[in-house]
């Protein structure tokens, strides 16, 4: 413990007496004195800075903003305690605060409310948080002393709960946290921790106790100071028939996720009838509808293996490369403006050829990444020739495959996540290398310098190199693992990334390229977003994501063996059917999740239900959406789109401008409704005088049900009841024409949730 401020004063008085150094006496005994108040006051960096935050204070949307507020700026999030400390204590004169009134000091007034303030009340007084603000300031504001203790990690307990109660409101508990510190000791610190519900549901008091509103699974991120951990929680009311169901697991994958139901006492659907699993393996895995007569064999096959047959049957055929191409294109920027026709026919050549040969994922990628010549001859070079920067580079390569969303730390440290601002532009420094010499360029519009139509030759220069624009020199490039060492500046960067990249052993890479597979296939991913992986936004399944990657690996990160594997799993054929027990369940896949058709899904469904090809700009010759290469933009930009161009875009095809899946939308729109009602291409193809109808829909058929079956097994993959047959039946009888009847039908059923939906 110090000595007394008084017992000091009095030695340094009595020392110096004699020596006529009552000058430096009282000099000394300030500095002492300073010393003692500094080291019995409240921690700046881990008391002060906790509190800040705690209230809100440095948040994005407070003081914490890229400009500030009111003219008081703090670092996002406390990130930058030193900047912050003179703000807080130096600027505008120090005005902040007043070491002789503490209780005078607009750091407290503001957030008390005792004046004016835009941030309304902020603080309590007589709380702790207000007593630490107000010993720091009464002791002079000190800064930290050298010796103060840093912050090493967080733990929180529990960091996992379950909660199985009757009612909602009886789902409460405690969070307590730890912190460790560098000298070796620990702190509790729940009260300065900040906790973050994913959902405003579950509120969080400032003791850490946790109250929920509605059952569901939730994630609480705890933060103090810059250490984040998540807790997550689920909460569910008790089902006893749940842990007495027997469900037949088809793999270990299955008996991962009915194990998780069962410590939840939830109940999986039962699996799906066969007309459900025919349409819904059909449209997952090649993005069409079956055909009327594979369907009905399917459903009248009494063989027990069929199911797995069927879905070897469309890992062979070639519209499995068409589908997982489009994929594919999504994410690399596959689109006309930038690599121009035949960059896009080369580009997408050769992705739909890895696929269909079934090159394993990270030779693949590997292939991608490190590509350097013409973006004529050399296709995956067009990757790079859509990115033109070193930071589009890097914030897109760390999306696309380590599911790392960097953008935010282009400006400050990531808030949510790992990375910082020196993280971001030593990756970003990786990719300085690459350099274009366009051989010609043809572009029809001057004024866009984004737009080539031409041969690029990509390649390197080797001492090229991205700075940091804070301190205006490049940082070493180093890669997005802190375990690595930096690479050499002055060698070829891409070539070690590719490898540390696509490795079999980066299990980042491997996680996120599963987790994106399953998400295609089921609706939702295990980690959701699906290129967002970081400790803030933990995986609903932990266990199931990490046997997948294992197993991925073992199997030679073969797209085929990933798509078979869950496509036969008891999880994926499940019904979208639920019960009691499940029905609140969003995230643990008890149940199918029912999604709907993708653009390019709809419109090759709306096709083959009408037998009418559609007709696309630029590309006549193809004739299902799926297949496009590009996403016509330059044909929207010339004004010569047609109906299905249009229709496309319209259901959310993307233009391929962002290396990201949230580009392409499910969201459904006016727009929409109008398209299905009555737009112009549901009418031409449905009273198309070519169409299906031509056959079906003749004077003496017009009571034939086998027409009507046909219009439902083209459309919905089923028979139709027989109410609906007889229904149809007489609305036929009733109508002007044969013709006329089929064809209301035929557009009722393309209006339908059943054909508008895959269960």
């Amino acid at each position: 413990m110090p000595a007394p401020a008084s017992s000091l004063k009095i030695g340094i008085a009595s020392c110096c007496r004699n020596h006529g150094l009552r000058v430096v006496a009282l000099g000394l005994f300030l500095m002492v004195c300073e010393t003692v108040r500094a080291e019995t006051a409240p921690s700046f960096r881990n008391e002060v800075m906790a509190v800040l935050s705690k209230a809100g204070c440095n948040q994005g949307a407070c003081h914490g903003n890229a400009r500030g507020k009111g003219g008081f700026q703090l670092s996002l999030r406390g990130q930058e305690p030193a900047a912050d400390y003179q703000a807080i204590v130096h600027e505008w004169q120090g005005r902040r605060i007043d070491t002789f009134q503490a209780e005078k000091s607009l750091l407290l007034e503001k957030p008390l409310m005792l004046v004016p303030h835009e941030g309304g009340r902020r603080l309590t007084a007589g709380t702790i948080e207000h007593e630490i603000l107000s010993r720091w300031i009464a002791a002079g504001a000190p800064e930290d002393p050298p010796s103060t203790p840093q912050l090493v990690s967080i733990e929180v307990s529990p960091r996992q709960r379950d909660l199985i109660v009757p009612s909602a409101a009886e789902a409460t508990f405690r969070l307590e946290v730890l912190a460790r510190f560098s000298d070796g000791t620990t702190k509790n610190v729940t009260r300065l921790t900040v906790f973050e519900p994913s959902q405003p549901v579950v509120e969080i008091d400032p003791e850490g106790s946790v109250s929920v509103q509605e059952f569901g699974a939730y994630a609480i991120v705890a933060r103090y100071l810059d250490q984040q951990v998540t807790v997550r929680l689920a909460v569910f009311p008790p089902h006893a028939h749940a842990a007495a169901v027997e469900r037949r697991p088809h793999s270990p994958m299955d008996e991962i996720v009915f194990r998780r139901l069962r410590e939840l006492q939830i109940e999986p659907s039962a699996l799906c009838d066969d007309q459900t699993f025919i349409r819904r393996t059909t449209l997952d895995m090649i993005g069409l509808l079956p055909t009327p007569q594979e369907a009905r064999d399917f459903v009248n096959n009494g063989d027990p293996q069929k199911r797995q047959k069927w879905i070897e049957s469309l890992l062979a055929r070639a519209e499995f490369a068409d589908w997982w191409a489009l994929k594919w294109c999504d994410l690399l920027r596959v689109e006309e403006k930038t690599l121009d026709a035949k960059g896009v026919a080369a580009f997408h050549g050769w992705i739909r050829d890895a696929i269909a040969r079934n090159q394993p994922v990270d030779e693949f990628v590997q292939e991608l990444i490190s590509a350097r010549g013409s973006s004529y001859t050399v296709p995956a070079t067009n990757y790079y020739r859509a990115l033109r920067d070193p930071a589009t580079r890097a914030e897109a390569t760390a999306q696309i495959f380590l599911g790392a969303r960097l953008q935010c730390a282009k400006c400050h440290n990531h808030p949510f996540d790992q990375w910082s601002q020196n993280d971001y532009y030593a990756w970003s420094n990786v990719f300085s290398q690459i350099d274009y010499q366009i051989v010609e360029n043809q572009r029809g519009d001057t004024n866009d310098a984004h737009e080539f139509k031409g041969e690029q030759i990509i390649l390197l220069k080797m001492k090229e190199q991205f700075p940091d624009p804070r301190t205006g020199q490049p940082r070493q490039p180093s890669l997005l693992d802190h375990q690595l060492p930096p690479l050499n500046a002055e060698e070829d960067r891409l070539l070690p990334m590719a490898q540390w990249l696509a490795s079999r052993n980066n299990r980042r890479f491997v996680e996120v390229f599963v987790n994106r597979v399953w998400q295609q296939m089921l609706g939702r991913g295990i980690v959701e977003p699906v290129d967002d992986f970081r400790a803030t936004n933990p995986a609903a399944h932990p266990e199931l994501l990490s046997w997948l990657s294992d197993e991925f690996v073992h199997h030679n990160c073969d797209l085929k063996w990933l798509v078979n594997t869950i496509a036969n799993s008891a999880v994926y054929q499940s019904s979208s059917t639920t019960n009691p027990s499940n029905s609140r369940d969003e995230v643990f896949f008890s149940h199918s999740y029912v999604k709907r058709l993708s653009a390019e899904q709809l419109l090759d469904a709306i096709s083959q239900a009408t037998d009418v090809r559609p007709n696309f700009a630029d590309h006549p010759q193809i004739q299902r959406a799926q297949a496009l290469p590009g996403v016509q933009a330059m044909a929207f930009r010339r004004g010569k789109t047609t109906l299905a161009d249009r229709f496309l875009r319209e259901f959310g095809r993307p233009q391929r401008l962002q290396s990201c899946d949230c580009e392409r939308t499910t969201e459904t729109t006016l727009t929409q409704t109008f398209q299905l009602i009555g737009g112009k291409l549901i009418q031409e193809w449905v009273t198309n005088p070519d169409n299906i109808l031509k056959t079906l829909a003749t004077d003496h058929r017009e009571t034939d049900p086998s027409a009507i079956e046909e219009l439902y097994w083209r459309t919905i993959s089923r028979a139709p009841t027989s109410l609906e047959a007889e229904t149809h039946r007489k609305y036929i009888e009733k109508s002007p024409t044969p013709r006329e009847g089929f064809e209301d039908i035929l557009w009722a059923l393309l209006n339908s949730d059943e054909f508008l939906l895959r269960h």
